[in-house]
Order: structure tokens, then sequence, then C-alpha cells
């Protein structure tokens, strides 16, 4: 990266830090399960809400429990369960329509990220209704109060139960963007871990990982908080010591509350002190090749983490006796490099590899200034890049044969 856009991503870097303690960031209020919901619509006198979900939640029959509490107490609800692996537009104006149609005064985002991300920007969308969700692309750009929010994490991974962002795909362009603002922080969240006892190892595995990754970026970025800071290296510690249970045994209520825990702290993290190059190269593979989210994050972690380099051993140390795979007398760069192998040996567990058979070798300029414009200048990452310096990790991510070619 030149010189000049280094200087300007520093500096606007570290403005935000300065700002930081000055923001209207707050959490929401958690609720341990999908039954306290109808009061807390009751209290805010809402007679109407729209759920959106996508397909497979609802052919689990994950939302019946909620749908039964609703009925129960005479609370009328619409289900929009279109939403995509990685929420288009379209998935936004086809649920803001319901919202519309059927007189909803709330929004409960129950699923995955996807669900999340489409549920807050139906709500930004009903906000002003008069602007396109792609004018509200970037940061601030809402800043008008949504309908009532809850989000229901039915993944123990995304932590967008917690943040300020939605993530949505172009559905004619294909791109990924993010709308960033502090009104799309739900009001509450609710932390049911029933809800996740169905998921299937491999997402369990992949949302985990997702989890990972928001804390590790958080914590080795350099606009970290006491209080982030603190958040990241619990979140290491549940995720290090529930995951593999979770994974194995998807029935133990234990580990599943424990990974909601780290999620959430996670998302706690990485809402203050942003996340890094991982996201913004898995958002462009989302977007363009429509790969999950937590997988693309899984699959990058540690190849970014080792391109880093020494500029973050210290912290990676941190985290290594957070994992509890390192200890204050462990050398440093061997307990940073332990981390890392840690992550390797976690993927090999879980069957996740290390290539995305998708990509084609002449996407990779545009994927490459996709992350840049995103990632640059806001994401504090450790080591800055730019478009040309990130195509290595598309080139990392393809197979032999393509690469060779």
């Amino acid at each position: 990266m030149n010189p000049f856009k280094k200087f300007y991503c520093r500096t606007t870097q570290t403005i935000f830090k300065l700002l930081i303690p000055l923001l209207p960031y707050r959490n929401p209020e958690i609720i341990g399960s999908l039954k306290d919901i109808p009061d807390v619509l009751k209290k805010k006198k809402c007679k109407s809400v729209l759920i959106i979900t996508d397909e497979g939640i609802r052919s689990l029959g994950l939302t019946i429990r909620l749908e039964n509490a609703l009925t129960h107490h005479e609370i009328s609800y619409t289900i929009y369960d279109k939403t995509v692996a990685n929420p288009t537009s379209d998935n936004v104006e086809e649920a803001l329509s319901l919202y519309r149609e059927k007189g909803c005064q709330a929004i409960i985002g129950f699923g995955g990220g996807s669900s999340m991300d489409c549920a807050k920007a139906v709500g930004a969308r009903a906000a002003k209704p008069h602007q396109s969700l792609a004018q509200m692309e970037g940061v601030m750009k809402v800043h008008k109060k949504l309908p009532l929010l809850i989000a229901v994490p039915t993944t123990a991974g995304t932590g967008s139960e917690t943040t300020l962002a939605a993530v949505i795909t172009d559905s004619r362009t294909r791109h990924k963007y993010p709308v960033n603002d502090f009104s799309l922080i739900p009001k509450y969240a609710v932390l049911d871990p029933k809800v996740t006892s169905s998921l299937p190892p491999f997402i369990t595995a992949t949302t985990g990982m997702d989890a990972l990754t928001h804390a590790v970026e958080a914590y080795i970025g350099n606009s970290t908080t006491p209080g982030t800071r603190k958040n990241a290296l619990d979140a290491v510690k549940l995720i290090f010591e529930n995951l593999d249970t979770a994974y194995t045994d998807g029935s133990n209520i234990e580990a599943r509350k424990n990974m909601l825990r780290a999620s959430y702290f996670a998302g706690c993290a990485f809402t203050k002190s942003y996340v890094g190059y991982v996201h913004a190269v898995a958002h462009s593979l989302g977007g363009q090749y429509n790969i999950p989210h937590g997988l693309a994050n899984a699959i990058l972690l540690p190849m970014v983490l080792e391109e880093y380099g020494q500029t973050i051993y210290k912290k990676l140390a941190r985290l290594a006796m957070a994992a509890g795979i390192a200890t204050k007398s462990t050398p440093t760069e061997e307990a940073a490099k332990s981390f890392i192998q840690a992550i390797k040996d976690m993927k090999k567990r879980f069957g996740i590899g290390d290539t995305v058979p998708q990509i084609r070798k002449e996407d990779i300029p545009r994927l490459a200034r996709y992350a840049d414009k995103e990632a640059n200048p806001l994401y504090p990452v450790p080591v800055l890049m730019d478009a040309r310096e990130l195509e290595k990790f598309y080139v990392m991510l393809m197979e032999k044969d393509s690469k060779e070619d």
C-alpha cells in the first residue's frame, strides 16, 4: 500500500478509536427463552410481528415453539422464510412488502446471521421508506429508530444479535456490502440453547469458527478497549472449551449454551473493535459465489494470521493462553504459532478444507477491489494491504490445478 493511502487509513482508524467512548454503543437486552418473547411484545404494545427466517430453519420446525407462544398470547404473526445464505436486496424488499401488508409493528430475526441481517435491513427500510438500501451502504446512514427488533440466533457464530451491521448482497450486481448504524443493534437477543440443539455438526463447526474469527480479529486489531479485549478472550476460552463437544454431541445443552455466550461475547468485541481482512475477503466470496460466511472465515483465518506475521505474535500468545494451549512461560513466538496450528487442527477435525473451488482467476482483481473497499480505511488491521496485495489470499484459496493454469 502506498504511503499516502496508509496515512489516510491509519488517521481514519485513529479518529474512530478516539470516538469509541463517545459513540452510542449498547448491548441488546438478553432473553433466555423463546417463551419470554410474547411478554416483551405485549410490554411494547406490539400486536403483530414479522418473523424473518429461512426455509431450512422452518423445515426443521425450529419456529414452532415461538409460533405456539405467540398464538397462546394472541399475538398475530407473519413468517417470511425465503432468506438465502447471503441475504439479497430482493429478500429485503419481499419481506418489507409483507411487513407493510400485514400491518406489523415488530420484527424478529430468527436464524443465523443471514436472517438477522435481513431483519435489520427490513427495519432500516421500514424506518426510511423513501431511501434504497444501497443508499444506506457504509457508516451512519440510517440514523433513524427502527421498529422493535428482536434477534433469535439459531447458530452460535455470527454474533449478529449484538452488532450494528447488516451485510446485504445486491441481487443484480452480486456486490456484497455492509450497512452500519447504531439503530441496527437489536433491542433484545434471545439466547435459547434449545434452538441450536438440532444444528448439523458441520454448520455447528463453521458457525463456531465464525465466532472465533470475530474474537480473534477484534483482539488483534488496533482499536481495542479493555472491554473488547475481555470479551474476545472470554469468547476464545469458551470456544476452545465447548466447540468440539457441541460438534460431536449436538444435544449437549451446556455446550450449546456456552457457544451462544461465546458468540455473544465475540459479537460485542467486534462491534466496537471491528474485524479485518478475513472478513473483507470472505464477504467478497460470499457475494460472488454464495459461499457461507462462517465457512469462508474458517478457511481463511489461519492464512491471514500467518500473513500478518510477527506483528501479532504477542496478541496471539495471549489468545493461546486463553485457549489453554500455552502458559505464561511459553515463548511468545511458540505460543503464537501454536495458536495458529490449533486453528488448523480444528479445521481438520471438522472437515473444513483450505480451498474454494468456485474461484476463477479472472474474478480475483475485482474481488480484491471489493475487499479493499470494505476494509480500507475503516478496519484497524495489524498490517495494511491494498487490493493488489489482497489478491494473494484468493490465489491461496484456488485449487492446485487452477493455480498452475
